[in-house]
């Protein structure tokens, strides 16, 4: 019988063993997260923010470094064994929040209520908890952003198209 490596690892492991291991790397991705989105309270308000949004203020180096550090909860997230839709769901999250952070300013304050790194912990908390449920949330929220981002496109290329046609006209 050919060992695993975490057996390799830990000869005499258990489930309970196992479960541990899980759950120390769970509280550590929850940590990170807390890190990168709600490490700092700023005083007299309810809003926290964290390092991903004072990072973000450096226009394009920021928003790729942040986007590395959430990177990691993602990429720890499936090695644990999370599903595809899951993971998927995480890198839509990412992706969004990468995308609109990227705008100056605007994007960093959207960073600050978004809070991608702290979703993606919940859905890793609440995959480990009711994997089948959050597998079939997962799929609808990435069948649903599919869509999305299938309807913004033929709305650009409508957009374009009257552009075009605009300008065509204009030019007679």
């Amino acid at each position: 019988m050919k060992l695993t490596e975490r057996e390799e690892i830990f000869p005499a492991s258990s489930e309970a063993a196992g479960s541990l291991v899980q759950q120390k790397d769970v509280e550590r991705l929850r940590s990170l997260a807390r890190l990168l989105d709600s490490a700092i309270r700023i005083p007299g308000t309810g809003i926290r923010l964290g390092l991903d949004s004072i990072v973000g203020l450096f226009p394009g180096v920021g928003d790729v470094a942040g986007a590395a550090m959430s990177g990691y909860i993602v990429l720890a997230a499936a090695r644990m064994g999370v599903t595809p839709a899951v993971v998927t769901r995480m890198i839509l999250n990412l992706g969004v929040d990468t995308l609109v952070g990227s705008v100056p300013l605007l994007g960093d304050l959207f960073d600050v209520g978004f809070k991608a790194n702290t979703r993606n912990a919940a859905l890793l908390d609440r995959h480990l908890a009711e994997p089948v449920a959050v597998r079939k949330s997962s799929r609808l929220a990435v069948l649903a952003a599919i869509g999305g981002i299938v309807l913004l496109a033929a709305g650009g290329v409508f957009l374009a198209i009257l552009a075009v046609r605009g300008l065509n006209w204009l030019t007679r």
